[in-house]
């Protein structure tokens, strides 16, 4: 392959029977994921930020080997109950992430900051709005962070038992994609951008990653187009959208401007091949010949919101 673009070997099958009205699309579930940076030279040679970036195990079903950022589904838990909150209000980011209710608006942003910490070990959080915790290593803390990950504890909970406040205006929302109609799971996935709070490290915790990285936007998408990372379309487009600035704070403050109209690939027929494409990004065009037998879509292919 030319790049490190990779599909999923039943989607032309799928999307098949998705023409053909014997496959229905299911409604995407709510997800968001983490772009989170850091400057490693500051001042005048700063060569721009670092983004933290995880492996997917080569074993797994969906996009193995694939690199990608900190991500999860949203925890319904998370929705009605009113959190410690810091910087724009519920209803401000209701209205930046497109939902309805602030409810909605608060439980994205706490799978944010949850998923952030669930596999990058790094929390949005703090005793009071204008602060962090410095420090989460602890063993009380590793079993909190692994009641999060079985579901054992909603993160509401979590800052509640904590007496911690969610710190929002340490997030920026940058886009927002949504899984195609022919996947067997889907999500609605916003991507938010954040920088490692200082004090804070990055551990690699995550139960679905083999290695993590910090890398410059630029040279990740670089690996992608020579071949040498694998990654799914909506990783490749953000950090093209990274790369021109120069601090992980310029990248933050830069978020209030990006477009949150969501990305959905569409699958359709131009003579004998099924064109996918993503409005807005030509790069990930793909035409799949439509020869071949007849269409058997898959089950549970293991994928998670941060795949979008």
């Amino acid at each position: 392959m030319s790049n490190g673009q990779w599909y999923p070997p039943e989607w032309p099958d799928r999307i098949r029977a998705l023409d053909s009205g014997e496959l229905t699309a299911v409604p995407p579930r709510r997800a968001a994921t983490v772009m989170l940076l850091r400057d490693d030279k500051p001042g005048p040679e700063a060569a721009g930020p670092s983004v933290h970036m995880l492996r997917r195990r080569t074993s797994m079903a969906f996009a193995g080997g694939a690199y990608a950022y900190p991500g999860g589904g949203v925890d319904p838990r998370d929705d009605d109950h009113l959190v410690g909150w810091a910087g724009p209000s519920l209803e401000t980011w209701a209205g930046r992430l497109g939902v309805d209710t602030a409810a909605e608006a608060q439980a994205v942003v706490c799978a944010a900051v949850r998923e952030t910490y669930e596999e990058a070990g790094v929390l949005l959080a703090g005793p009071s709005g204008d602060t962090v915790v410095s420090d989460t290593t602890g063993a009380d803390w590793e079993a909190d962070r692994e009641a999060l990950v079985a579901r054992d504890l909603s993160f509401a909970g979590f800052l509640d038992r904590r007496g911690l406040v969610l710190r929002s205006d340490l997030l920026g929302a940058w886009a927002r994609w949504i899984t195609p109609a022919f996947e067997p799971r889907r999500y609605d996935t916003w991507f938010f951008v954040a920088v490692l709070p200082k004090g804070q490290r990055t551990r690699n915790v995550s139960t679905e990653a083999d290695r993590t990285v910090w890398i410059r936007p630029g040279d990740a998408a670089d690996g992608y187009d020579k071949g040498e990372l694998l990654m799914m379309p909506p990783t490749v487009a953000t950090l093209r959208a990274l790369r021109p600035y120069g601090t992980a704070a310029e990248a933050l403050e830069a978020a209030a401007s990006q477009s949150l109209a969501p990305v959905l690939a569409e699958a359709r027929m131009e003579g004998d091949e099924l064109v996918l494409s993503w409005p807005g990004h030509d790069e990930f065009t793909k035409h799949v010949p439509t020869a071949g037998g007849p269409a058997a879509p898959s089950t549970d292919d293991g994928t998670d919101g941060n795949s979008a």
